[in-house]
């Protein structure tokens, strides 16, 4: 379980940090990303974003079953590597999105990795009765 911290930790600010950006400054956002026609619609999803990046954050500091946070992350992996690669090879969003959809593969083949290793130390530390 020595990776389970390292990436959870990197994809809660990575998704944390470009949920808050295009909240903070859409223009510099759209100059990286690409013209949008629909800002509500970007800064909805940032919005959105934000919960789910703290609650993967939240798992760093409790002591809990981990398994919940682990479908959240890999389903969030999963939905950004179809919309990117999808949507940018079929040219309506940038290109840029094709290298969001690499770094969501590398965190999918963290979570698969950690899942298959040590799939038993994700559940509910078991509760010790008092004697």
């Amino acid at each position: 379980m020595k990776i389970f911290r390292p990436l959870l930790g990197t994809q809660c600010i990575y998704t944390l940090m470009t949920a808050v950006w295009p909240l903070i400054h859409i223009g510099s956002f759209m100059e990286v990303t690409g013209y949008k026609t629909d800002v509500w619609l970007v800064k909805t999803v940032g919005a959105l974003l934000i919960s789910v990046s703290l609650c993967m954050g939240s798992h760093l500091f409790i002591r809990t079953d981990h398994r919940p946070v682990v479908v959240l992350c890999v389903v969030s992996a999963l939905a950004f590597i179809g919309i990117d690669f999808y949507y940018a090879l079929n040219d309506v969003i940038s290109d840029i999105y094709i290298a969001d959809g690499i770094l969501q593969i590398c965190f999918l083949i963290g979570w698969t990795y950690l899942v298959l290793t040590n799939s038993h130390d994700l559940k509910l530390p078991a509760k010790h009765s008092p004697k």
